[in-house]
């Protein structure tokens, strides 16, 4: 399904590797000379990457880590995170990733939790860090004789990365080499131009979404990316990188697009041609704004549990509000209107066995996740099995499945459905830039119209009794979705 979107020389390309090593080890030959990372400070060739890597190789073994050791990872998004993370899991070991905004104490709880071998902390985060570590801490710098990629198999366990879930507390899911590699291939369908292109990344590489479909998807397909370490310092970054690819979550789209209303000129640069956007749902909005600037937006889905990705979106014009087939491979099931999963894609578990326990059933994963599929096989996320809400005449509600509705309004940007007494309420982050374009006298007036004539259409369970439009955002997680209980 996905190869009618690329040319067959390009699909060739996108190949099966049992492991990170495999392919690490195959890009290093092939792409040795070309530029793989910058970060404004450091600029590496895969060549360059690589000798830092094992370097690194080196240190760990010389303090004692072996194949299936956890080490952990504790560095923000740059050049020594990338040759960190490459040496621990090239070097047989599992990389646990720690988000760099983790105080100290934290840190060392979870090397106690997550039973490592040893820390690698960057040198801008170790004064973070007790002077009692329960484990030996060496630095991303770590100085040693270099040492060659191990050879590891698809079921050897690659990394532990924290779920980035809106409710709940928040759990370690292992994720084999194999499932690394099956959603890194599935980051290349449905794109026609994927190999040698200049990735700009500004997702944290902690999170699945800037590890898997920024950091491996620009090192399998022999690319560059450039690390932007500073928000602020985006737009200026973007203009001398010069990207064609921008893997970012839907509120960070939405400023680019209004930025560049703002001044009045494309602040993403004339290079871009291709915007992969997920993490949270995507207004179908953005991806027709996004064509009239010649750009392609892709919408798609995944989880954390399925190594980023489960669905992409080639088809984005026409069906804007989907998130795409389902990549080859998988296995998906709809039981009482929720999502489940199987495939070579899925981690092998979460950390503590008790939350196992919950999350599968005769062997599926239950994603949590309402979903439909039309009579194409394309499928659309209509909202969470948690966010239910049970109306007292006994009606279930989705709430993303009725702010779906409102988002299509290109005066939205953003909406929040939730209980108010026996009814339903709505709030709405209006989309100024649109409203100010049409110079109407009573924007707000216009915009409340508008949501009125939108409820009325739909049914009578689902409509709301109370419409706010709010001059702030909503509170949202690192990944920008809104946390639906603390607005």
């Amino acid at each position: 399904m996905f190869e009618q979107y690329t040319d067959p020389e390009t699909y060739a390309k996108i190949v099966d590797w049992k492991s990170v090593s495999a392919m690490w080890n195959d890009s290093v030959q092939k792409y040795a000379d070309r530029p793989a990372v910058e970060d404004g400070e450091t600029a590496l060739t895969y060549a360059e990457l690589e000798a830092r890597a094992a370097v690194l190789r080196g240190a760990l073994q010389q303090q004692g880590v072996k194949k299936g050791d956890r080490v952990g990872l504790y560095a923000p998004n740059g050049c020594a995170f990338a040759a960190a993370y490459l040496a621990i899991v090239t070097g047989g070991a599992v990389a646990a990733l720690l988000p760099p905004q983790l105080p100290g104490a934290a840190v060392a709880g979870l090397s106690r939790m997550f039973g490592l071998k040893l820390l690698v902390a960057d040198a801008t985060l170790s004064a973070n860090l007790p002077e009692q570590m329960p484990v030996p801490v060496i630095g991303t710098d770590a100085e040693a004789e270099p040492t060659d990629a191990i050879e590891v198999e698809a079921k050897d366990p690659c990394v532990i990365m924290f779920t980035g879930g809106t409710t709940g507390q928040s759990k370690g899911a292992i994720l084999s080499n194999g499932a690394v590699m099956t959603g890194t291939k599935y980051g290349c369908y449905g794109i026609k131009e994927i190999f040698d292109q200049r990735y700009f990344l500004v997702l944290p590489l902690t999170h699945v979404f800037g590890l898997i479909r920024n950091l491996m998807c620009t090192l399998y397909t022999g690319s560059v990316i450039h690390i932007c370490r500073n928000t602020k310092d985006m737009f200026r970054e973007i203009a001398v990188f010069r990207p064609t690819v921008w893997v970012v979550v839907p509120a960070l789209a939405e400023m680019a697009l209004n930025l560049s209303r703002q001044f009045k000129r494309n602040m993403l640069g004339d290079s871009l041609k291709t915007v992969i956007c997920g993490a949270a749902a995507v207004a179908p909005y953005l991806v027709r704004e996004y064509h009239k600037l010649g750009i392609e937006l892709y919408p798609g889905y995944g989880l954390t549990e399925s190594a980023n990705l489960v669905s992409g979106n080639p088809d984005n014009l026409n069906r804007p509000e989907s998130v795409g087939l389902p990549f080859p491979g998988q296995e998906l099931k709809i039981v009482d209107g929720e999502l489940w999963l199987k495939g070579p894609n899925m981690m092998d578990g979460y950390i503590n066995p008790q939350d196992n326990a919950a999350a599968y059933e005769d062997g599926w994963f239950k994603t949590g996740d309402l979903a439909r599929f039309d009579a194409d096989g394309y499928l659309y996320i209509t909202g969470r099995t948690k966010e239910v809400i049970v109306l007292s005449n006994g009606e279930n509600v989705s709430p993303a499945e009725v702010e779906a509705k409102f988002n299509e309004l290109e005066t939205v940007q953003d909406s929040l459905v939730s209980a108010d007494g026996d009814a339903l309420m709505l709030e709405v982050v209006p989309r100024n830039t649109v409203l100010l374009s049409k110079g109407l006298e009573d924007p707000i007036a216009y915009l409340r119209e508008q949501l009125n004539a939108v409820n009325r259409t739909l049914p009578t369970y689902q409509r709301v009794s109370k419409i706010v439009i709010r001059d702030t955002d909503f509170k949202r997680s690192p990944s920008m979705k809104i946390l639906r209980n603390q607005k």
